[in-house]
């Protein structure tokens, strides 16, 4: 593994990514319906919403002024580079789960993770403002949630529970989404029962809180998991994340996988 970035101190990082993801989860708890303003992206239930983008833009604002020199990647808006990188890279998911947040269905958030140019993640937030909870981990310091007040360690799933959940989720591109049905069964068949909510980030956090016992996801971009992976994996949970892909053909075969009970 190559020596870290100067600055680059995962607690250091977090503390950034607190602020950054409060930023956009703020934008979110002001949502609206006189102001979603859906647009569809690309396809049936992939939707933006202006929400999407002022949430990235209020995370940016908060990157720039605290880490002027990191690169900026996110769902929404172009690739900031600047002119001296650091060696940090930011992911941001703005919103991950808007069409739970055009329905008013709780389970969305903001999610921001720092990673080294060497593909190491140092720390990562999954803000979710209607569930009042803040996820968050820095590498080699454990996870956290934040809930109502209250600050717990995360310690993954009981790998004894009898009744096991499963969490997963579904392609936007209808022939994947035909693949993964079909091979839904198999997967069931491991487990009492399969929860699909809708927010890739708090799925893997659901497993490093115990709420789930594993998760398994295909077609994901890095800003889903970005987060979500980390926390997971500084819970102690076995996380399998996908190769950065060179195309979209490649990225709709990868697969995001958390959780000992699929990966042992």
């Amino acid at each position: 593994m190559s020596p870290l970035p100067d600055a680059a101190d995962p607690l250091e990082l977090l503390e950034v990514a607190r602020e950054a993801a409060a930023a956009g989860a703020a934008v979110l708890a002001g949502r609206s319906v006189a102001g979603l303003n859906p647009v569809k992206k690309s396809a049936d239930g992939d939707w933006v919403t202006e929400f999407d983008t002022a949430a990235e833009i209020a995370v940016r604002e908060v990157l720039a002024r605290l880490r002027p020199h990191d690169v900026v990647t996110g769902e929404e808006l172009e690739t900031a580079v600047p002119s001296n990188p650091s060696g940090i890279r930011w992911s941001i998911d703005p919103l991950d789960g808007t069409t739970n947040f055009i329905r008013n269905i709780v389970y969305y958030a903001t999610s921001v993770a720092a990673v080294t140019d060497d593909g190491e993640w140092l720390a990562g937030v999954v803000h979710a403002p209607a569930l009042v909870r803040v996820y968050s981990a820095a590498r080699g310091n454990g996870a956290w949630l934040s809930e109502h007040g209250s600050v717990r360690k995360l310690s993954g799933p009981d790998p004894q529970r009898v009744g096991k959940l499963l969490g997963t989720g579904f392609s936007y591109n209808a022939e994947v989404r035909s693949e993964q049905y079909a091979a839904l069964p198999e997967l069931a068949g491991q487990f009492a029962d399969v929860r699909r909510l809708g927010s890739a980030a708090l799925d893997l956090c659901m497993v490093a809180d115990g709420t789930l016992d594993a998760y398994i996801e295909r077609s994901l971009n890095e800003y889903d998991y970005a987060a979500g992976a980390l926390i997971a994996e500084e819970a102690g949970v076995p996380v399998q994340r996908p190769p950065r892909p060179a195309n979209d053909a490649e990225r709709e075969d990868a697969v995001t996988v958390a959780g000992a009970a699929l990966l042992g």
